[in-house]
């Protein structure tokens, strides 16, 4: 797993060249978003139980087909494997959210995610669904917390997740 300094500091060491203005430029705004990524992260550890729930029911209230005989979360089974992948997905955005870089979405949660999910039959966009759900709660959550309005360094963890789980046939 990488950082948003180390995988920098890689792409500019493989091509031999010095860091310049733009890369200056995203260390700055590692570092000053740096107290911002970690109050988050504390929030999210503080309710993360409460995030998943709350992200849950939404889900489930805008798509109840899912919890209906015949939808992917019936059963009391599979309803607690959607609220644990939820818990997972949540965690890993936490890592990524700390680190400022989504290196490690790739490596734990992206990576074998298609042919787990085609041989389970579970389909993409309710699971898409939940992540942007869980990432209205954390920004939330995070503004009442810390007083910061707009939290917007949370969203590259879940929009990642988002937009890699949505570009892929699952």
């Amino acid at each position: 797993m990488r950082d948003a300094v180390t995988s920098l500091i890689r792409n500019y060491d493989v091509t031999g060249r010095y860091l310049d203005r733009n890369a200056i430029d995203s260390l700055k705004t590692y570092f000053d978003t740096g107290m911002g990524r970690v109050q988050a992260a504390a929030v999210i550890n503080s309710n993360a139980a409460a995030i998943v729930k709350q992200a849950g029911s939404r889900l489930f209230d805008e798509l109840p087909e899912l919890i209906r005989p015949g939808g992917n979360a019936y059963t009391t089974r599979r309803y607690a494997a959607c609220l644990r992948d939820m818990d997972y997905y949540l965690r890993y955005a936490t890592y990524a959210l700390v680190a400022g870089d989504t290196d490690v979405l790739d490596e734990r949660v992206l990576e074998g995610l298609r042919e787990t999910y085609n041989s389970l039959g579970v389909p993409c966009g309710p699971t898409v669904r939940g992540i942007q759900i869980m990432k209205e709660i954390v920004k939330e959550q995070v503004a009442a917390a810390t007083g910061v309005e707009k939290p917007d360094f949370v969203d590259q963890p879940f929009d990642y997740m988002s937009r890699e789980l949505g570009e892929k046939d699952i």
